[in-house]
């Protein structure tokens, strides 16, 4: 069932959002290499002490995950696509790519925001695949209105990724949010126009492309959260949360 949010949910929302979008920025300036990912996560915890806020992914546990997810950030490397978990052994490497994806919840309720980002200087195919995805995300977005549908989004998405011959990452997608770190509806990355559930006043969904260099296939590690490409290709990664209101929709976590 899709859980609508009233107009003052909304506003508490784009606070948190904001909140969101900041720290990730500021998370982003210390990606180089050498950096250990624990210490990614260890700024982007003093940073959400700082605002007031506290983090979503701390002590989250998925259903079918046995423990809780141990970090603030997830920091996913190369072919990892999603829900890496920042250690002291993780440590960033000159050409590197690194995606930084945080969950803020402010007064209970939750946005969610992701990056994909070179680490030093990467090379060209990495650079296209992380301005494929970046350009997918743009464009899904634009399709959004009230009254539009969920398969506008993952229309617009494919279209890019077959545009640059690229590959979407299979069986992992966008999602409801605010109330919990996941809700409905599935936001999939590839489908049809038209279809999927009308976008309606009051959702809030996390849009999230996530492309490949190779093929889509993706397979779960035995830590129960780090996705990976199955042929360890590299993989890019955006997420925004919108909020539809009375004025059309808003990137909540945009700054």
């Amino acid at each position: 069932m899709i859980r609508y949010k009233t107009p003052e949910e909304i506003e508490t929302l784009r606070k948190c959002g904001q909140i969101n979008a900041r720290i990730l920025k500021e998370v982003s300036k210390k990606i180089k290499p050498g950096v250990k990912t624990s210490d990614l996560d260890a700024y982007a915890e003093r940073l959400l002490d700082e605002a007031g806020a506290i983090s979503a992914f701390l002590g989250y546990t998925p259903k079918d995950v046995k423990k809780p997810y141990p970090a603030v950030l997830c920091v996913s490397i190369n072919e990892e696509v999603v829900h890496g978990i920042p250690s002291e052994e993780k440590v960033l490497k000159e050409g590197d790519i690194v995606t930084i994806d945080l969950g803020v919840s402010l007064d209970g309720l939750i946005t969610d925001h992701a990056i994909t980002l070179p680490v030093g200087k990467s090379d060209e195919s990495s650079m296209k695949l992380i301005r494929a995805t970046q350009e997918a995300i743009n464009a899904g977005i634009s399709t959004l209105k009230i009254g539009g549908h969920i398969g506008d989004f993952g229309a617009a998405v494919l279209e890019i990724a077959k545009k640059y011959n690229l590959s979407i990452a299979e069986d992992l997608s966008g999602h409801g949010v605010g109330y919990d770190v996941h809700e409905e509806p599935f936001v999939p990355n590839a489908a049809k126009a038209g279809e999927g559930p009308e976008l309606k006043e009051g959702m809030v969904i996390a849009v999230e492309p996530m492309f490949t260099l190779g093929k889509g296939a993706v397979k779960c590690l035995s830590d129960g959260y780090t996705y990976v490409t199955k042929d360890k290709s590299r993989a890019a990664h955006f997420e925004h949360t919108i909020a539809f209101t009375k004025k059309g929709i808003e990137i909540l976590t945009r700054v």
